[in-house]
């Protein structure tokens, strides 16, 4: 990184810059940090360039590719504005060398470093195929090293595989030196074979220090990839097979991703040394002589030659372990990995009837002001399923389908159902500023059957006898049955409570006589008539849930308030109240936790925004594993029983199942093509009905398997 200079921006979107990364062709790159202290690379549009049509549009396409593609080996996108007066995107900062950089600090790479980087870059092409897209500019400059595997970055030239509209008359798009022949050719007509001939090019510079069509000038080089013979001299035998098929002058004759995963695994695991390395290596073959064709001499071009070998000291050990055997799946959400469970029985799904893959758009041109709680989703009570969407009024889904069966109301709804129960399912409704109340409506036919006003701040909840809610005036605590008949009232001590449902018992939390959170939490036992005082909880701490009919609560290491956008209250422990005596009981965790906590099936699962997932014991407090995924933006968790699975989606509809034992990935997909125009406003959502998985990502509402993509 070098500093600021004289003209550059001290911040950008809000994220404050600390220095330049680097420059290229589309603008120049900052490292920037949020008021949260999240670390980001931003890419600011070169000032001479926005008037340019053209160019406005490939940035557009940049932001819009590189969202669509958020894998293990991606650098996912953070936030962006292709409109502002001088485009921007932001991305998550990746510390690191880019490979060309490591190849030249320490030399080119030993077989076993070249297997797994070659395992991770075919994953991460595996993820940008799946999203409808070829990169178009797969070079060591595009990939930077971590301690993790290597990122693939820049979709400045990327395409949709199948929509090449943008024009490149009079222009090379790409980098000559490890384009295909068909991209320098006839740039409008690649396919993701041209990412794999990149690919191939890419493997012999890491394994050599130089590339297979090296020369003085780009036109030499590109005459050589369109026309000559590649330079393999000095690539390990092993790998020798693979990068002449990849480099094969015929798309079609190349490897497809899944055949080149295999072929990379079957490289040994262990480095060759001594004279065994030496025997491995390709015979040295004279490099064509490109005088021939131009009259320079290529090994001319870099200076270097292939005489480097020195050791490259990169942090890739256990990756290509790491990346096991792929399941080759059909369309857009084809599995990107399977782990764990691949050699178990896969236990028989209970699916909704003639049930199949669906998704459906949560959006209708529906006018007026939206009823907008930012937290758009669905519900779910057999095999129906009940969606409130950013421009949706209440519907009723088909689980089986995505078809809609019913919708009611005239006003978008950005907020889910609150529940259904008895045949019912109860909304909210807010008929002008000053009121709101809920709705229940006939689950079978959308009718509404009737209607109460409640407390405008505060949620109303199902519990195990009824309909929980505040009275519009604060002053109490009113139980509906579901009839819509008063079942029974309880005071409420001031505007501050909240009522709350602890393993289906209606309680409420109290923060006495200041603002709420301000103050110790007041555990208060609701019944008709009655409210009770059960124990009083440190400032700031969250009910989870219940355990054993025991409240459970996560109490924080700090209570001070942090201002900052993306801040994460770290928690030490778990509380246990017993609702007899009060006793609390804590539960030390091993050390602090971040993240979105959520309690299911007796664990409690952290989920913070990088996309680590951390699974404690409720009853214990032990950590029983961690996984980082490197999927940002992930959902709540939603557990499978019958899989042994923890399924999660993320703001881009890629669906992510974990090991609910173990935390060992099982299987992700790809990200949706277009989930709508809404994914960074509202949380994705995922849940179950039967073992069928349902998310809700953007305007977006979609099934699929359990048992993966495949």
């Amino acid at each position: 990184m070098t500093p600021l200079s004289i003209g550059d921006p001290e911040s950008i979107g809000g994220y404050t810059l600390l220095g330049r990364l680097g420059a290229g062709g589309m603008g120049v790159v900052y490292l920037g940090v949020s008021a949260s202290g999240r670390q980001v690379a931003v890419k600011l549009a070169h000032g001479p360039r926005v008037q340019d049509e053209e160019f406005r549009t490939r940035f557009r396409q940049e932001v819009a590719a590189a969202r669509r593609v958020s894998g293990a080996f991606t650098a996912p996108v953070v936030d962006a504005d292709p409109e502002a007066d001088r485009p921007w995107m932001a991305t998550l900062y990746v510390p690191g060398l880019n490979l060309a950089e490591v190849v030249e600090r320490d030399g080119p790479l030993n077989l076993r470093e070249l297997r797994a980087l070659g395992l991770g870059l075919t994953e991460a092409l595996r993820d940008i195929h799946r999203a409808g897209l070829v990169h178009r500019d797969l070079k060591p400059r595009n990939v930077l090293m971590t301690e993790d595997g290597p990122r693939v970055i820049d979709f400045g030239i990327s395409r949709a595989a199948d929509n090449q509209t943008l024009t490149t008359t009079g222009r090379m798009i790409g980098t000559p030196p490890f384009m295909s022949p068909e991209q320098l050719a006839a740039p409008r007509d690649v396919t993701p074979a041209s990412d794999v001939f990149s690919l191939g090019s890419l493997l012999v510079f890491t394994a050599v220090g130089t590339g297979p069509f090296d020369a003085d000038s780009p036109y030499i080089t590109g005459y050589q990839v369109i026309h000559g013979t590649p330079d393999l001299a000095g690539v390990p035998g092993a790998l020798l097979g693979i990068v002449e098929r990849c480099l094969d002058k015929d798309p079609a004759a190349r490897p497809e991703l899944p055949e080149l995963q295999r072929m990379l695994e079957a490289l040994p695991e262990s480095d060759v040394t001594g004279s065994a390395k030496t025997e491995q290596s390709a015979a040295p073959r004279p490099r064509p002589d490109s005088r021939s064709a131009a009259g320079v001499s290529a090994d001319a071009a870099t200076g270097t030659g292939t005489g480097r070998r020195r050791r490259t000291r990169m942090l890739l050990t256990g990756l290509g372990a790491a990346v096991t055997a792929l399941a080759v799946g059909a369309g857009v959400f084809a599995s990107v990995a399977h782990t764990s469970t691949a050699s178990e029985s896969a236990p028989a799904a209970s699916l909704p009837d003639g049930w199949r893959p669906w998704r459906t758009e949560l959006r209708d041109d529906v006018k007026g002001v939206p009823l907008d709680y930012d937290s758009p989703g669905c519900v779910a009570e057999g095999s129906a399923l009940f969606c409130g969407g950013t421009g949706f009024t209440v519907a009723r889904v088909d689980a089986a389908s995505g078809r809609t069966v019913w919708r009611t109301g005239t006003r978008p709804q950005g907020a889910q159902p609150i529940g259904v129960r008895d045949g019912l399912v109860y909304v909210y409704e807010d008929p002008d500023d000053a009121a709101r109340r809920v709705v229940a409506l006939d689950a079978a036919t959308g009718h509404r059957r009737w209607q109460r006003g409640i407390n405008k701040s505060q949620n109303a909840v199902l519990y195990d006898g009824g309909l929980l809610t505040l009275s519009p005036d604060y002053s109490s605590f009113v139980a509906y049955g579901p009839s819509g008949q008063e079942l029974w009232r309880a005071p409420s001590l001031d505007e501050n409570c909240t009522p709350s449902v602890l393993g289906g018992v209606p309680y409420a939390l109290c923060s006495k006589g200041t603002e709420p959170g301000q103050a110790p939490v007041e555990l208060m036992r609701l019944r008709p008539g009655s409210l009770t005082a059960t124990a009083t909880l440190p400032e700031k701490a969250e009910a989870l849930g219940a355990v054993g009919g025991q409240p459970l609560f996560l109490a924080p290491q700090t209570a001070k308030d942090v201002y900052e956008a993306g801040y994460e209250r770290p928690y030490n422990a778990l509380l246990r109240v017993v609702p007899e005596t009060g006793q609390i009981k804590r539960i030390a965790l091993a050390h602090p936790l971040t993240g979105a906590a959520t309690l299911a099936d007796g664990v409690v699962y952290f989920v913070r925004s990088d996309g680590s997932v951390t699974a404690v014991s409720a009853v214990s407090g032990r950590q029983l594993w961690r996984k980082v995924t490197d999927v940002e933006s992930l959902s709540a968790p939603a557990v499978s029983d019958t899989y042994k699975r923890v399924y999660f989606s993320n703001r881009f509809g890629r669906l992510l199942a974990l090991d609910s034992r173990t935390g060992a990935e099982v299987w992700r997909t790809s990200a949706l093509d277009d989930p709508g125009e809404k994914t960074q406003a509202y949380p994705p959502r995922v849940l179950l009905v039967g073992d069928a998985i349902v998310a809700t990502a953007g305007d977006t509402a979609f099934s699929r398997s359990p048992s993966g993509p495949n």
